[in-house]
């Protein structure tokens, strides 16, 4: 048994986007909010003119993406204030299906995914909601936040109006929706809008699939300001009638701007997505934009008089396998097809069953892959730290039964974050799955570890 200890020095260290630009430009454009003034609930979000209106006043989204999943439950408030002192007035965020209903006919919004009381919490820290409900919403989620399990029907067509797709959808939107409407502007609450889908004018497979969508949403209750978002390219594809079309984009070129006028002239423009970042991939450099870069686009959108929304404001941390494989199976180099899979079921009921399982002492020449359980002794009040496992090859760390995600030497990632609120004053109980090498140390650190780092070009 491995017995790690966190000292009462340790101290909680925390990395926040924070844009110097806010310092003055968001100042500058703000203006005055309409949060916390007496407002004519009758009139929400309007883009029926070259500026949006919010109850008949004019009003500008300076947004920024904060995802509750990705966020430890004990931190929603820090995180949500911290994004509001920078200047930021509406909160956006997705919802992601394949974890509030991981199984068919099982589903789940409590505790981590309590979404009702996120939003009931931007609220009462005086943040507008854009609400982002998919049905796909991509979000860097394995299958685009889209159950697995969609895929045990043979002939199924996501994102189409094939029946078993909408039949499914229907039955997430029955659960979800409810949730929702009493949160709308309308009703006294805080969501200003709702996104239909994401990015749909890259597949558009079917020229009916958003129609349904946006019908499964009205028909529910919802009667906020409909939006779409899209890559420049997929705006005329991505949109339907009735909900304003949005952009994606991380640097302002006129062209783009060019084409999402000459689609929805006289509208107001809202940046749906101004990337902060992009997706790292195993093997790759850690990739970073530069902030003079990102400054600039900020800039000069507000200076345009448009709408923006910082995607990610801040990121958090895809725990467990919410990010899963992108692209085809390789074997020598060669895609693999019709092949089977078997896996190894790690939900947390298994990982439960490992704690109450008999285990054998570490023999000398062990084998992979294999789990190995240590300890963990922390004094006082645990801090936040992250781990790092230098001495082994490919796996994925469980703490207490929770699922911290992988790690792989081939990085970029080095080390993987662990939330104070899921250590206990005392004894823990760590799992590694361990699949190729190891050496059996595992070390907590103070900082985070992405790996050696790349511009955005």
């Amino acid at each position: 048994m491995v017995v790690l200890r966190i000292r009462n020095a340790h101290k909680r260290k925390y990395v926040f986007i924070c844009l110097s630009i806010f310092g003055f430009i968001m100042y500058r454009y703000l203006g005055t909010p309409a949060v916390g003034r007496r407002l004519n609930r009758k009139v929400g979000l309007n883009a029926n003119t070259s500026q949006f209106t919010l109850a008949g006043e004019p009003f500008r989204i300076l947004g920024g993406s904060v995802h509750y999943f990705r966020v430890p439950r004990a931190y929603w408030r820090d995180r949500l204030m911290k994004t509001k002192a920078c200047g930021i007035n509406t909160i956006t965020t997705y919802v992601p299906w394949s974890l509030h209903q991981p199984e068919r006919g099982v589903f789940n919004f409590h505790t981590q995914l309590d979404l009702e009381s996120y939003i009931s919490l931007a609220a009462e820290l005086g943040l507008w909601v854009i609400l982002r409900p998919g049905p796909y919403i991509s979000a860097e989620l394995d299958l685009g936040g889209l159950p697995s399990w969609l895929l045990q029907d043979k002939n199924m067509r996501l994102r189409t109006t094939y029946p078993g797709f909408t039949e499914a959808v229907n039955v997430f939107f029955d659960k979800l929706i409810p949730k929702v409407v009493p949160l709308q502007f309308k009703k006294g609450g805080p969501v200003i809008a709702v996104q239909l889908d994401n990015s749909y004018g890259s597949f558009a497979k079917d020229d009916g699939y958003m129609s349904f969508v946006k019908e499964a949403l009205t028909s529910r209750g919802i009667s906020e300001l409909l939006l779409t978002s899209d890559h420049p390219s997929g705006l005329k594809a991505g949109g339907v009638n009735g909900a304003i079309r949005t952009v994606k984009l991380w640097k302002l070129h006129t062209r783009d701007m060019q084409e999402l006028n000459s689609v929805q002239p006289h509208s107001p423009t809202l940046v749906m997505d101004c990337w902060s970042g992009m997706v790292d991939a195993w093997g790759d450099l850690h990739h970073v934009l530069p902030p003079e870069d990102m400054v600039s686009a900020v800039r000069e959108i507000l200076r345009r008089g448009m709408s923006i929304n910082l995607y990610m404001f801040h990121g958090g941390t895809s725990f467990g396998f919410m990010s899963g494989l992108v692209g085809d199976v390789l074997l020598n180099g060669t895609p693999l097809r019709d092949f089977t899979i078997y896996s190894l079921d790690m939900k947390p009921s298994f990982i439960d069953s490992l704690y109450r399982a008999p285990w054998k002492a570490l023999p000398e020449v062990p084998c992979f892959p294999a789990f190995f359980m240590g300890s963990l002794f922390a004094y006082g009040y645990p801090s936040d730290t992250f781990v790092k496992l230098p001495g082994w090859g490919k796996g994925a760390v469980f703490i207490n039964g929770v699922n911290l995600g992988r790690y792989w030497s081939s990085g970029p990632q080095q080390a993987l974050y662990l939330p104070g609120p899921l250590l206990n004053s005392g004894m823990n109980q760590i799992i590694v799955f361990e699949e190729q090498e190891a050496d059996f140390k595992i070390q907590l650190e103070n900082m985070h570890d992405l790996g050696m780092a790349a511009d955005i070009q």
